[in-house]
């Protein structure tokens, strides 16, 4: 079952479970999802904000602007916006400390 996030399914719930791991927790989404509507209906945000305590959800939505990174566990980065999300994706939102 997936959990109520910041985005709320009203249609299409009978695609594929995909299961991923993001910042050390098991998350799940539907086949098909990108990274950040995985993140988002999940109950997790992109991240915080560098401007307050808020949470981030993404700015553009289609990979234009630099606002969806989150990093693979082996250190390349993707946007969220607009990778697909895949069984067994191991992902964090923050870099690590020797990425460049």
């Amino acid at each position: 079952m997936i959990a109520a996030g910041r985005i709320v399914r009203l249609a299409e719930r009978d695609r594929a479970e995909v299961r991923f791991v993001l910042d050390g927790e098991m998350r799940s989404a539907l086949a098909g999802d990108t990274v950040l509507t995985a993140m988002l209906a999940s109950g997790h945000a992109l991240r915080k904000s560098e401007f307050g305590p808020e949470s981030r959800a993404g700015f553009c939505l289609m990979g234009a602007c630099q606002d969806c990174w989150v990093w693979q566990d082996g250190g390349p980065r993707l946007r969220a916006c607009s990778t697909p999300v895949v069984e067994g994706m191991r992902l964090r939102t923050t870099a690590l400390e020797n990425w460049p």
